[in-house]
């Protein structure tokens, strides 16, 4: 009897610990980003592109992309970035952040097919890539801040640790 009460009280432990350890992890995932700013939080599905092929071929020739999803590029360091939608045939909105998560730079409604260069400015590490439109509707502006686990997390602004959306 002694033993059965002590075997339920390991295991109920072990699961709790294993749901705190599950919810943790689920702050941050790789296949998505949370954003938050003075306008609330919304988060994003991500398709993560990180090499110099992945990131030329971006979202070109695809005819949607779903209204909670986007693109996320990640470069290996800060740079200086610049876009352009040769081959692009959904409008989109694209977001410049720093290295600590902040969006520092916006480029609304970016027209498709339009090969004018868009600049994001220097000290770039990531470009979210949303549906044209959809940052201004949800509120999103210079100054959001980005919460993903590529980057340090000891310098984020937003850690993967700290509390996800509702």
């Amino acid at each position: 009897m002694k033993i059965d009460r002590m075997l339920v009280r390991c295991v109920s432990v072990a699961l709790a610990v294993i749901a705190f350890a599950s919810a943790a992890a689920a702050q941050c995932a790789p296949d998505r980003v949370d954003l938050r700013g003075a306008w609330g939080q919304a988060r994003f599905s991500v398709e993560v592109v990180d090499t110099p092929e992945s990131r030329a071929q971006g979202l070109m020739f695809r005819e949607s992309l779903p209204r909670s999803a986007g693109m996320l590029f990640i470069y290996e360091g800060p740079t200086r970035a610049s876009f352009w939608m040769r081959n692009t045939l959904i409008p989109l909105d694209m977001l410049f952040v720093d290295p600590t998560g902040v969006v520092t730079h916006i480029h609304h409604e970016a027209r498709p097919l339009d090969e004018t260069p868009i600049p994001g400015g220097d000290n770039v590490l990531m470009v979210l890539e949303i549906n044209g439109g959809l940052a201004r509707a949800i509120g999103i502006e210079i100054g959001s801040e980005l919460r993903h686990p590529r980057l340090a997390q000891d310098s984020a602004a937003w850690p993967c640790d700290a509390a996800a959306p509702n």
